[in-house]
């Protein structure tokens, strides 16, 4: 099994800044795609950003390309989001998702991540 722990959300300005960082923890050869994933109140879970293990290789979507940029420590067993210019509408839940199966730019969908974190609040104001 891997745990994903997820960390560094909050509250920010529209504008603003923030790095969410998450952990795996476990069967980390597990972890081999991991990505990002945001869910706003009332929305689906969409995709967000995806990254190979070592990061050469990432996909962001098309949204967020622009202020977005996801980045990895496999030696850390970590993930990073690096999101700038933030709006209220990227106020969401931010989940980390892994999955033993490679680095495919296809894979946005839910059903393509088996392990899931919990999840971290941001919100922007404005």
């Amino acid at each position: 099994q891997v745990q994903l722990v997820e960390s560094g959300g909050g509250l920010v300005q529209g504008g603003g800044s923030l790095k969410l960082s998450c952990v795996a923890n476990g069967r980390t050869s597990s972890t081999n795609r991991m990505a990002w994933f945001r869910q706003a109140p009332g929305k689906e879970r969409e995709f967000v950003a995806a990254s190979s293990p070592d990061a050469i290789l990432t996909h962001v979507a098309d949204s967020v390309k622009a202020r977005f940029t996801i980045s990895r420590d496999r030696g850390k067993n970590r993930l990073y989001l690096q999101m700038y210019s933030l709006r209220p509408e990227d106020t969401a839940v931010y989940y980390c998702a892994a999955d033993p199966r490679g680095f495919n730019t296809a894979a946005i969908s839910t059903r393509d991540f088996e392990f899931w974190g919990q999840g971290t609040q941001v919100t922007v104001f404005s």
